[in-house]
């Protein structure tokens, strides 16, 4: 199912889940397409209901990401091209979109053109599963789950931090949306007339071992150790090697707050965070109790982790190890 249509992916996605032979042809599909190209071709002759979505979801879509001039969208499985022309049109954006069914990528270049976006808004008949999708600052879909869940390490990989991902109807199962709202339909031909828009911000990887220490007056050296599961993180930390309780961690895109607390006999140390990963660097301002100004804040990774993106919680065994 995509955005506009439930088309030829949705036959593809019913092929590739009736068997391991099937399936495995498809994980290949990037470095041996040749295999594929039978699946390919029964995906792209495949005669399948054209299901659009209402215009009113397709702006709560580009609402929720926060669109505007300065985004690329890519959309996978374009149908009539109402996203990405829309995208142009009302938002000033950019993009393209992906589809099997050549005559429905006939029709959005015709609208493209008709509503004076076609240098903005442009359209390939091609299968999603070997189209770049690495220029998107905004991805859209409307797909099955399990067409979801192939792309999802797709998105890790190939994705920038801070990238919006936005799905109608259908979820990536275990990562949790960091947004969600639910857009009245009246008059839907199926189901209740209702439909879900779920937004995703990719993270970028936090996981490991960080050091850091701050200029004169804040002394000690820091390190925490982060295990991330999608954009939820776990960590634990210490300064000059005594625990630190560690009040809050979230990830937002490349953006990352930590609050950690130490203890004393007196009044409790607050140590309040935020900062940009860019690579194995983090770089942004602190605040610190008892004193009066925000602080630079740059820590340097020193053991590099992974970004779990199939457990549904990550391990405890952080808190146990550290």
């Amino acid at each position: 199912m995509t955005n506009g249509a439930v088309t030829g992916e949705a036959v593809r996605d019913k092929a590739v889940t009736g068997g391991a032979g099937a399936l495995a042809c498809t994980r290949r599909a990037l470095l041996a397409l040749a295999l594929c190209a039978p699946l390919f071709a029964f995906a792209q002759a495949a005669d399948v209901p054209y299901v659009p979505t209402p215009q009113n979801v397709v702006e709560a879509m580009l609402d929720i990401a926060k669109v505007g001039p300065d985004d690329f969208v890519i959309d996978l499985g374009s149908g009539d091209g109402r996203i990405v022309i829309t995208a142009a049109k009302k938002y000033g954006a950019r993009g393209f979109g992906v589809e099997l069914d050549g005559a429905l990528v006939s029709d959005a270049r015709r609208e493209a053109e008709r509503q004076g976006v076609k240098d903005r808004a442009q359209f390939v008949a091609q299968n999603l599963f070997i189209t770049d999708i690495d220029r998107a600052t905004v991805l859209t879909s409307y797909l099955f789950p399990s067409v979801n869940m192939q792309l999802r390490p797709r998105i890790f990989a190939e994705l920038r931090p801070g990238t919006r991902v936005v799905s109608h109807e259908f979820d990536f199962g275990n990562w949790k949306p960091d947004a969600h709202l639910t857009v009245p339909v009246p008059g839907k031909r199926y189901g209740p007339p209702q439909s879900e828009v779920y937004l995703w911000i990719v993270p970028a990887n936090a996981a490991g071992r960080w050091r850091w220490q701050f200029a004169a007056g804040v002394p000690g050296v820091f390190e925490a150790t982060v295990e991330q599961t999608f954009q939820v993180l776990q960590s634990a930390a210490r300064l000059d090697g005594q625990p630190l309780r560690v009040s809050s961690a979230k990830m937002n895109g490349p953006d990352i707050a930590l609050v950690l607390v130490a203890q004393s006999k007196g009044a409790p140390t607050r140590y309040e965070l935020h900062g940009r990963v860019d690579g194995d660097a983090i770089r942004g301002k602190a605040r610190v109790t008892g004193v009066d100004r925000e602080i630079e804040w740059q820590a340097t990774r020193i053991a590099r982790g992974t970004i779990n993106i199939e457990a549904a919680a990550a391990s405890a065994a952080l808190a146990r190890s550290y």
